[in-house]
């Protein structure tokens, strides 16, 4: 979140009572026909409402009444691998940043190059997901929200970063293997088909479906647009009003 700093708040008072002033004179002008007099009376405006209004704005600032405080949430993209989840949370990300609100992005590449070796056995990822977890939470009490895509395949892992992170919006991306299959421009469907690549979630691993998803899109039936339109729309109703 921003605040203005004071010397913003002085060059706003400022620049305000420049048009402010002009005015005054004038009409002090028209009204007496004096010059010096109008001046006058513009100057000593000026000193004493650029100091009353800074004072204002900073009494402002200290009342809490009238201001609700936005509450840090997750956005918590599953589903197989190429379902479409990082290309939509990427295009939710860009759209939440328009809001105007602390927001970091966090995708499953970036954190395996930050941390390698993870394993993709279901106890490693799952202790993986506790991780994730922590990190979000920290972000939170930094009043910061996330926008997170994970495939995240096992409930137990879904299910204690709920636990963890407040305000937790599961997002399902749904899709099909197969449709998975077509979009597989790095080849991986096709080596995990060939025992090259072990547990790989929808081919020689399980994937378990969210059962209690906030938002589900079908990636067969919808194209990305219309995609981000209902998850935005979902977070301006429910923790950005």
């Amino acid at each position: 979140m921003y605040r203005d700093t004071n010397k913003r708040s002085i060059v706003k008072g400022i620049s305000w009572r420049i048009i402010a002033t002009t005015t005054t004179i004038t009409i002090v002008y028209l009204f007496f026909g004096r010059l010096d007099l109008a001046i006058a009376t513009g100057m000593i405006e000026t000193v004493l409402k650029v100091a009353l209004y800074w004072a204002h704005e900073r009494a402002w600032f200290k009342i809490k009444w009238g201001r609700k405080k936005i509450e840090p949430f997750n956005l918590w993209f599953t589903g197989l691998p190429l379902s479409g989840k990082t290309t939509i949370a990427d295009r939710v990300y860009e759209e939440l940043k328009k809001l105007d609100i602390p927001l970091e992005r966090i995708d499953s590449k970036d954190i395996r190059e930050l941390i390698p070796n993870i394993g993709y056995t279901r106890e490693e990822r799952n202790r993986h997901m506790l991780r994730l977890g922590n990190l979000i939470r920290t972000l939170q009490n930094n009043s910061v929200s996330t926008v997170a895509s994970f495939v995240s395949p096992y409930r137990e892992s879904r299910k204690a970063i709920r636990e963890i992170v407040k305000n937790n919006i599961v997002v399902y991306v749904k899709a099909d293997v197969e449709s998975c299959k077509t979009r597989d421009y790095k080849g991986v469907y096709a080596r995990a088909m060939s025992g090259e690549l072990q547990n790989f979630s929808g081919i020689n691993d399980v994937y378990e479906e969210p059962q209690h998803a906030e938002i589900v899109i079908d990636t067969d039936a919808m194209d990305v647009q219309a995609a981000v339109d209902i998850i935005i729309k979902y977070i301006k109703k429910n923790h950005v009003k």
